[in-house]
């Protein structure tokens, strides 16, 4: 017999169909087995209409059975399962269009505003960032790109006109423009969505990724990753446990003491949290910034759930930029503009979802290439990597790891520990040959 309401498989609700077997059979039982219940008798058109009702308040049952587990909840009653553990739903940021405009620009010169360039209201300031590079100069001096907000929330939707000029900080340390070459920017409409929230599928995910503990390296890493703009997060705790790497392991008496060295009292206690961001958020705030920048953000988030007396030592993560090379014959017909851009948005969409020391897959790349409409064949693929950024020094007139890494055929893109791959659509690095049949 089957079980309805909660089981041990959960909750099995009485479909339409059965509750009108149901009460057909509780109807000839009072009435006799005579009583007419064909489709047309008015006793039948009864049952079916309270039936009905029936079967909508078991789905609604059913509804408010799943409402309490985060994995099946929607809407308000995912909103409340999250304020039971103090975690609410954000605000998504506010996004437009600009126009940024050069004046008096030098002859012959091209001025490129990279992805990130950092916007800003009169006062009180409102800070916004592009989402694409621009390029300007004295015969396109005009360009519309896509904006968004820093900050999250309803306070990112500003009027049309309120953003006014490049941050002059971040135009004196990234861009090099002097007078009387300027920039000119407006937002020709209202900034919007400032105002609505995260969907319930990411909220889902970041209640069911909550660490159930405190003080706890766990705890440490969602905290941090809990900071918008951070992408992924590695703790290292030398001293939490038996590191068979430490000079000192096997040193001691095995009944007498640990394996790894003891913490003296009195002194401080450090642990490293490299952090992988959004290129376009700044890692360090400046005196005279208007964007708080990750590394104070990220700490100050970790000092609300580290044990006193132990210390975050936060690293920013060596973000290495990746390309590729590759030979790429299409069919007739396709406009090789057009498939290259689809490419590179995809490879991008893939690249961008790596975490930290996850290499690039040639096998990944290739299947990308060869999955595109129009593309019948790649030829001579190879993937291309920087050399992480503390190893671009120089002694004197020597370089030393300056030049691009170039994979061999068929070979991966390893990544350090402290590494994570960035591929951005306008690299360098990025070389792709496009060949029709």
């Amino acid at each position: 017999m089957t079980e309805y309401g909660i089981t041990t498989q959960g909750f099995v609700r009485k479909e339409f169909d059965t509750l009108l077997t149901e009460a057909t059979a509780r109807a000839r039982a009072a009435f006799g087995p005579d009583i007419d219940l064909s489709a047309t008798s008015p006793l039948m058109k009864i049952i079916q209409v309270t039936t009905a009702e029936h079967a909508r308040q078991w789905r609604r049952l059913e509804d408010l059975y799943y409402a309490g587990f985060q994995s099946t909840a929607f809407g308000q009653d995912l909103d409340r399962l999250g304020e039971d553990i103090g975690v609410r739903r954000v605000h998504l940021s506010a996004s437009g269009e600009v126009t940024i405009t050069v004046r008096n620009p030098q002859p012959e010169r091209v001025y490129v505003l990279p992805e990130g360039t950092v916007l800003v209201t009169a006062a009180p300031v409102k800070s916004f960032h592009t989402t694409a590079p621009v390029r300007l100069s004295a015969t396109a001096d005009t360009a519309t790109v896509g904006a968004r907000a820093f900050v999250a929330g309803a306070g990112g939707n500003v009027g049309a006109g309120e953003v006014i000029a490049i941050d002059p900080d971040y135009q004196a340390h990234y861009l090099n423009v002097v007078p009387p070459t300027s920039f000119a920017v407006t937002n020709p409409k209202n900034f919007t969505g400032g105002q609505a929230q995260e969907e319930d599928e990411t909220y889902r995910g970041r209640l069911l990724g909550r660490s159930r503990t405190m003080w706890t390296p766990e705890a440490v890493r969602q905290a941090a990753l809990d900071v918008p703009g951070v992408v992924d997060v590695l703790l290292s705790d030398p001293l939490g446990g038996v590191d068979v790497s430490q000079s000192y392991f096997g040193a001691f008496p095995f009944d007498q003491r640990l394996f790894s060295d003891e913490r003296r009292i009195g002194e401080p206690y450090f642990f490293s949290v490299v952090v992988a961001h959004d290129f376009f958020r700044p890692w360090r705030t400046e005196s005279s910034e208007v964007v708080t920048g990750l590394f104070e953000q990220v700490t100050e988030a970790i000092d609300r759930v580290r044990p006193v007396g132990i210390h975050p030592q936060v690293v920013e993560a060596d973000h290495i930029e990746v390309g590729l090379r590759a030979r790429l014959v299409t069919l007739p017909g396709y406009d090789a503009q057009v498939l290259v851009g689809t490419l590179i948005e995809r490879l991008a969409a893939d690249i961008g979802a790596l975490a930290l020391g996850r290499g690039v897959l040639f096998s990944q790349v290739m299947r990308a290439l060869v999955e595109q409409p129009g593309v019948s064949d790649v030829q001579d693929l190879r993937l291309r990597r920087c050399p992480p950024a503390f190893g671009r020094i120089t002694l004197g007139t020597v370089p030393f790891a300056t030049e691009v890494v170039e994979a061999g055929p068929g070979e991966n893109l390893s990544m350090g520990p402290t590494e994570i791959a960035v591929f951005s659509v306008d690299s360098v690095l990025l070389d792709l040959e496009v060949a029709s049949r």
